[in-house]
């Protein structure tokens, strides 16, 4: 049975937010964006190639899958895109 994919809704949040976790801090770019994201696109300039991190289904079978529920991964993951909203609109 296949799990449903992540329901990103590609606002873009957690590449403009690498340099908040120590897994993604490498990729910052300077002022807490991702090295490749572009602002002016809003997108990923390296989507099809992205890094492994940037991945959150691969990232579930690689590290997390004997911790988690694919759902209570989701969940987790869907908590921090929802702070991450949250700190934006403030």
């Amino acid at each position: 049975m296949t799990s449903p994919t992540f329901p990103c809704t590609q606002c873009g949040l957690c590449c403009r937010n690498v340099h908040l976790a120590g897994q993604t801090q490498h990729l910052d770019r300077g002022d807490g964006a991702c090295r490749h994201y572009s602002d002016a696109d809003k997108r990923c300039l390296v989507y099809e190639s992205r890094p492994d991190i940037c991945r959150v289904d691969r990232q579930y079978r690689m590290h997390y899958a004997q911790q988690f529920t694919w759902k209570t991964f989701v969940e987790l993951n869907v908590e921090v895109c929802k702070l991450l909203q949250r700190q934006e609109h403030r």
